[in-house]
């Protein structure tokens, strides 16, 4: 009876979540969170694009809204993007390939964010579709804010808004909403720890600049006409992205370096991992054939299928110099250098074959699902690193000594050792990350916000949160005193030195 009643009690409970998610990796992991809303018995409708490159229009855990837009990040968009950066770092100087990725990329980085910026703009411009929202009554709007238009949508429908998140537009989420001192918490591409050098420090001042600046002039160039377009002329959009009610970070303290937060922002890195399942016969099959040598996975993630023919020839020959099995996620050409030990495949279940008995390493973009399952099950890793996070991603485990080079890792107990120890910090938590990030959503959906929870710093102009104006005002205070002081002092020399003279 008990059971039947709680369940009854829960979706008689549901709330009606609206999602704007991201594509690519950012739905992978979007999906997980809104299977987990689905089965506490809450109503989803994800908005998605007719053009949608992963959000399917029908699924049996939400409803849709499918918006006609002429442009969307798709695939023909993102594999030239991957292709130039790798051929571009394979034959660049460091620092041509520094400035590569932190100048030369934001034209197409620009573009992107145009492009995405069409899918809310669609969606307010048809008046069918907002009364339907309107009427539809939703509780919450989920998003991930990578890209801007949730928090413009969120505030159009007056709704409360919880972000998916751990990049806000440009920049690391918590450079916008906690105190983020440079000279220990580094910039992502930085390549630093949190234990800096001085030109370290010079860099990463540097590129934290730069990322500002990047970031005003894409909300500036974009978002914000689009807000002003359809709240009002008053509006100011960087104080619309960072007003979100909770802030539900896809990282943990146990990856990320220790820094200030806030108490809106709720962590729940590793939320998507979970212990594995039984492999599909085939594959449990193969990696049973590699005996006590165990095997390797190797995935470069969503966003890279395939690699330039001579570098793809370059890692199957090293695979096949190895006594241990490969399953290698590869949608290329076949390398001509394929030794038998190694089998690709077009997808593979990769959280279960981490979670493997046998599974000796796992060769990785450094992507951060792929990062926090590895660390999950506490699998030394390789990093393949592409762009933007990847190669931090993987700086972070190396600086802990759970990453390194293919010839070293797999040898040298010490990594597995340290990615085990790793992965019992990361699971002695009270809750789950998943269990923790739920119960914040529906705490906003039974409060219809959490303003409490938002710090008043972040609705102060930079002056006042830094309190220069108030130095401003104690500095001319202390001139003053100390000017009347002098004053009174040079007329008091002058009175005496008048008595003085008159006495002579």
């Amino acid at each position: 009876t008990y059971p039947l009643f709680n369940q009854c009690l829960l979706v008689c409970q549901g709330g009606k979540i609206l999602v704007l998610p991201g594509e690519g990796s950012h739905w992978i992991n979007m999906d997980i969170v809104l299977q987990a809303l689905h089965s506490r018995g809450h109503s989803l409708t994800v908005m998605r694009s007719n053009k949608s490159w992963y959000v399917k229009e029908k699924a049996p855990h939400y409803n849709t809204i499918t918006v006609q837009v002429e442009r969307s990040l798709d695939e023909s968009f993102i594999a030239p993007l991957v292709s130039e950066t790798i051929a571009f770092e394979r034959g660049s100087l460091a620092l041509t390939n520094f400035l590569y990725t932190t100048i030369g990329t934001f034209g197409i980085f620009r573009e992107a964010h145009e492009i995405v910026s069409e899918l809310p703009s669609a969606l307010l411009d048809n008046t069918e579709l907002v009364t339907w929202v309107k009427d539809s009554k939703f509780d919450l709007l989920l998003t991930d804010p990578c890209w801007g238009g949730g928090a413009i949508v969120a505030k159009y429908f007056n709704l409360p808004l919880v972000y998916n998140v751990r990049w806000l537009i440009a920049m690391e989420a918590h450079l916008a909403i906690a105190p983020s001192p440079i000279s220990y918490i580094p910039i992502t591409v930085s390549g630093n720890t949190d234990k800096m050098t001085y030109l370290q420090r010079v860099k990463n001042m540097m590129l934290h600049i730069i990322s500002q600046v990047q970031n005003n002039i894409v909300i500036r160039g974009i978002y914000q006409k689009v807000c002003e377009k359809y709240i009002g002329p008053d509006c100011d959009y960087y104080q619309l992205m960072i007003d979100a009610d909770i802030w539900l970070l896809r990282t943990d303290f146990v990856f990320d370096y220790p820094r200030p937060t806030m108490p809106n922002v709720i962590y729940m890195g590793g939320f998507q991992c979970k212990p594995a399942k039984p492999l599909p016969q085939h594959l449990e099959d193969f990696v049973q054939s590699s005996g006590d040598h165990g095997f390797i996975i190797m995935s470069l993630g969503t966003f890279v299928s395939e690699l330039p023919a001579d570098l793809a020839n370059e890692i199957a020959a090293t695979f096949a110099k190895l006594p241990q099995k490969v399953i290698w996620r590869y949608k290329g050409e076949k390398p001509d250098t394929l030794g038998n030990n190694t089998l690709l495949v077009d997808w593979m279940p990769q959280n279960d074959l981490l979670g493997h008995p046998k599974i000796k390493l796992f060769v990785a973009h450094g992507g951060t699902n792929g990062i926090q399952e590895a660390l999950y099950h506490g699998v030394p890793v390789v990093g393949i690193p592409v762009f933007f996070d990847q190669y931090d991603n993987i700086l972070r485990l190396a600086d802990r000594g759970g990453a390194k080079i293919l010839s070293i890792v797999l040898t040298e107990p010490s990594y597995r050792n340290n990615m085990q120890r790793l992965s019992r910090l990361h699971r002695d938590q009270p809750l789950t990350p998943m269990d923790n990030a739920l119960f914040w959503m529906e705490f906003v959906m039974r409060h219809k916000g959490a303003a409490h929870l938002k710090a008043q710093g972040n609705r102060m102009p930079w002056y006042s949160y830094h309190s220069v104006d108030v130095a401003l005002f104690l500095v001319g205070a202390l001139m003053l005193l100390l000017f009347t002081v002098f004053l009174l002092l040079r007329c008091l020399c002058a009175a005496v030195c008048k008595r003085k003279a008159k006495r002579d």
